[in-house]
């Protein structure tokens, strides 16, 4: 068995780690890159997984060769900034390209391509307690693109903290309509009170990544399948590119 960890990025750089438990017997390597429609700079991260007799560590893949490229001749060889992580410095996501990723390590190539599409706008956010338990969420509101297959991820902070669920969704029931999202801390012991700052990002990303992090297991962080998550990077890389477009809303809880 290999242990995995997952980094979700944010526009800050922050990262929550999701462990999961794959079904493979070697190291495999690890990337997670994320470009958004937003000033970069834009990081790849690439590491390797580990066996669980192995010391907690994820060994950082250094010296490699990472080019982020799109359908309209704009490219660029990433620098590397920390063992491991490597870094744009000028290129600048645009909805409604195709982003290519290249990673080179050793004899091994590694290839992806995600679409950005476009933006989908928050309307508004507010708390209520649920009628099951009585616990408080956030619940957003957000009008779905009509005609069009859309796949969202959103991402939740409290008082500036990146909190461990995340959440996917797609418009297949919702096509075109109003769409109210309950964003519920299940599991992670965060109780929202007055006075909290809570910010929600809602992403678009396209199908691959929607299937990758469908696969981890939404809002939970733990896979539900014994099979691997399934990655849109080739050459049997684990982890995921994503081009996406993001917004992003806050509000403080008022009673």
């Amino acid at each position: 068995m290999v242990c995995l960890t997952a980094f979700l990025v944010s526009l800050t750089s922050c990262e929550k780690v999701i462990v999961l438990q794959l079904n493979d017997s070697s190291p495999r390597v690890v990337i997670q890159g994320n470009i958004y429609d937003q000033t970069g700079p834009y990081y790849v991260k690439i590491s390797k997984s580990v066996t669980f007799d192995e010391s907690n560590s994820y060994p950082p893949v250094t010296g490699a060769t990472v080019e982020i490229s799109d359908n309209v001749n704009q490219t660029e060889i990433l620098t590397e900034s920390l063992p491991g992580t490597y870094k744009t410095s000028k290129l600048r996501g645009i909805p409604g390209r195709n982003y290519f990723l290249s990673v080179k390590t050793g004899s091994d190539t590694y290839k992806s391509v995600a679409t950005m599409p476009p933006a989908v706008f928050i309307d508004s956010i507010y708390f209520a307690s649920s009628p099951f338990g009585g616990e408080k969420s956030a619940t957003i509101s957000f009008n779905d693109p009509p005609f069009i297959v859309n796949y969202y991820r959103l991402v939740y902070f409290v008082n500036g903290i990146q909190q461990m669920q995340f959440y996917i969704l797609d418009d297949e029931l919702f096509q075109g309509g109003s769409i109210k999202y309950a964003l519920f801390s299940r599991g992670s012991g965060v109780k929202l009170v007055k006075g909290d700052k809570v910010t929600v990002w809602l992403e678009s990303i396209d199908g691959g990544v929607y299937e990758y992090f469908r696969t981890i297991g939404h809002e939970s962080g733990q896979s539900t399948s014994p099979a691997n998550p399934v990655s849109n990077i080739s050459n049997g890389a684990l982890g995921y590119f994503n081009a996406c477009s993001v917004r992003k809303i806050s509000s403080i809880v008022d009673k």
